[in-house]
């Protein structure tokens, strides 16, 4: 298997065979840190020992959706609800710039509240952090909409937009999710996405229920044609008031494998280390970033809020405020050797592109 790593890092591409007897010989003694070693190389040679921080304001945990997997889902009964006013979010972006974020992640569930007419809410919401903060990229994770609201999102000073597609296979999509949720649509935006000309992130959740071997060497097949900016990928974590409360967690061993495969397919790509792999233990950030991730993010979300916002169960830093996460995930990544970068954190290629427009 070690043969088919030294093929992918040498073409950036497998058949989906090879993915599948790739993947699924995990688990061989050895390979996981083989991946490994290779990923963290090339992460090192092109990003240096820089990891890049964003800051995450969580601004509202009403969703529309009812996704079987997330603890933000309509049906749920167990959250208590809340929205972000606009001064909160103002106030929580001039903290992480005070601490030093140049990246703000605006987070939250699908709501017709923030895309009522071309999405004007946000629209001002965004445009009052560019203004306040030229030197701070943007970046959106606001789920499905429609061309419109993402262009004018983009105008107003959006850079980057996040949204998982959690898995290229239609047949398992539709076992994670209601009918009244669309594979194709959530595959149109995407690519909506790249056309407008944010950086956009996909990614997927390793061992959701019901996700096969084959399932995902059809995301890497997926991610390898789009060629996505950033891919975010973590294990599946429960939550107890969803319909997936009693499947089992996913595998911390396999994300970490998944993560090194994308950075050897994919040398340039921003990678975070998600927080879904600290559930439980105190090092799965640290492992992901030696498996070739360069990406943290933490909570800048106000404190008191901060425990309505759970995608699954036992989520980290939820007591901590902003200033004390801060610290500890700097304290984390400087234990293994990594620094964290004050600094906006584009994809290679879009710093290119905005070195010659200039």
């Amino acid at each position: 298997m070690k043969s088919l790593i030294d093929k992918l890092e040498e073409t950036q591409e497998l058949t989906h065979e090879e993915w599948v007897s790739l993947i699924g010989a995990y688990e061989t003694p050895g390979l996981i840190d083989y991946a490994a070693e290779k990923a963290r190389a090339l992460s090192l040679s092109i990003f240096g020992t820089q990891i890049y921080f964003r800051g995450i304001i969580e601004y509202t945990n009403f969703c529309r959706n009812d996704c079987y997997y997330c603890g933000l889902r309509m049906s749920g009964n167990d959250t208590t609800r809340y929205r972000l006013t606009p001064q909160q979010i103002f106030d929580c972006a001039e903290e992480g710039h005070r601490l030093g974020y140049r990246t703000i992640v605006l987070q939250g569930g699908e709501t017709a509240y923030y895309e009522a007419k071309g999405a004007a809410r946000m629209v001002e919401i965004v445009r009052t952090i560019r203004e306040r903060y030229p030197d701070t990229a943007i970046t959106l994770s606001m789920g499905e909409m429609n061309r419109e609201a993402y262009e004018a999102l983009f105008e107003a000073g959006a850079d980057r937009y996040l949204l998982r597609h959690e898995t290229a296979t239609r047949e398992h999509y539709e076992k994670l999710h209601p009918p009244t949720m669309s594979f194709d649509n959530r595959m149109e935006c995407l690519r909506i996405l790249k056309e407008i000309g944010y950086q956009a992130g996909a990614g997927i959740m390793v061992g959701s229920p019901y996700q096969t071997v084959e399932h995902l060497a059809n995301d890497m097949m997926f991610m390898a044609d789009f060629k996505p900016h950033m891919v975010g990928i973590g294990p599946f974590q429960p939550h107890h008031d969803t319909p997936f409360a009693n499947f089992p967690a996913g595998s911390n061993e396999l994300t970490f494998f998944i993560v090194s495969l994308c950075r050897i397919m994919n040398p340039k790509l921003l990678i975070p280390a998600t927080t879904a792999l600290d559930c439980g233990r105190t090092d799965g950030r640290q492992r992901a970033v030696l498996a070739g991730a360069n990406v943290i993010m933490p909570n800048l979300s106000p404190e008191g809020i901060k425990k309505n916002y759970l995608l699954y169960d036992n989520k980290p830093g939820i007591t901590q405020s902003a200033e004390e996460n801060l610290n500890k995930l700097r304290s984390l990544v400087e234990e293994i050797g990594y620094t964290m970068v004050v600094g906006r954190g584009d994809h290679p290629d879009k710093v290119k592109e905005k070195a010659c427009a200039a």
